[in-house]
């Protein structure tokens, strides 16, 4: 009777096991259904369209932007955005390990605790437009859905004309907006479009796959930067500079 009660307990664990893991799957399976069936076709940018990114990748399949209000001036946000080192963040190692895991990448051979502009460059993206003090443009061909990705960056007079098969040429940005004397606008974009049918299919998979990820990176490096600047606002009023004799 003993043996008969423990067997039905058990079964009854595995099942709430097995229950609570179809329930928090059901959130990524819809999402993914919704990634996949959207792709192609993204969702209309609020606000004016970004002509820096226009002239690099006018027409694209996925477009990713995420925007935020800062409680810092201008300047102050862009320098959080020029330090910003995303390894600081526990949430974002987890989504590169994640990644590592699922792809079978290999990790990289040190701990990487660079501003994440500057570490972008290290990995092979390429510079294409600058507004000194309030935005960047980096962009490069890549092939994402590989396990270990190379970024190869392109003149960018070369750029737009890029249609080599067998690769994915994306473009993201970082600038800074000022609202007042003491408040900004920090957003990021990021656009993706394929080179052929082939690597169209490759990618669509990966980014069903991967998107959910991706947001959550974007949505962090909005946060910290943010939390960042602020910080150094609340100094500066809290410690303001002597004036001048």
């Amino acid at each position: 009777m003993k043996i008969k009660t423990r067997h039905v307990r058990g079964a009854r664990r595995r099942t709430a096991w097995l229950a609570g893991g179809a329930l928090a799957a059901t959130p990524f399976i819809v999402h993914a259904a919704r990634t996949w069936r959207r792709y192609g076709r993204p969702r209309a940018a609020a606000g004016p369209r970004d002509e820096l990114l226009d002239r690099f990748l006018p027409a694209f399949e996925v477009a990713e932007r995420h925007q935020t209000h800062v409680d810092a001036p201008a300047a102050l946000a862009w320098e959080a955005a020029r330090r910003l080192d995303l390894r600081r963040s526990a949430v974002v190692r987890g989504v590169f390990q994640a990644r590592e895991l699922l792809m079978g990448s290999s990790p990289p051979r040190e701990a990487s605790s660079r501003p994440l502009m500057a570490q972008a460059l290290e990995l092979g993206w390429g510079v294409l437009a600058e507004v000194p003090g309030r935005q960047v443009v980096f962009g490069a061909v890549t092939r994402p859905w590989e396990a270990d990705v190379r970024f190869r960056a392109l003149m960018p007079s070369e750029f737009a004309a890029f249609r080599e098969p067998g690769y994915a040429k994306i473009v993201w940005t970082v600038a800074v907006e000022p609202v007042d004397a003491g408040a900004s606008s920090f957003r990021t974009e990021t656009r993706v479009a394929t080179t052929d049918a082939a690597s169209r299919r490759r990618f669509r998979r990966y980014w069903t796959a991967f998107s959910p990820g991706i947001v959550l990176l974007r949505r962090v490096m909005l946060a910290m930067v943010r939390c960042d600047a602020e910080r150094q606002a609340r100094h500066a009023a809290a410690h303001p500079a002597p004036r001048a004799a």
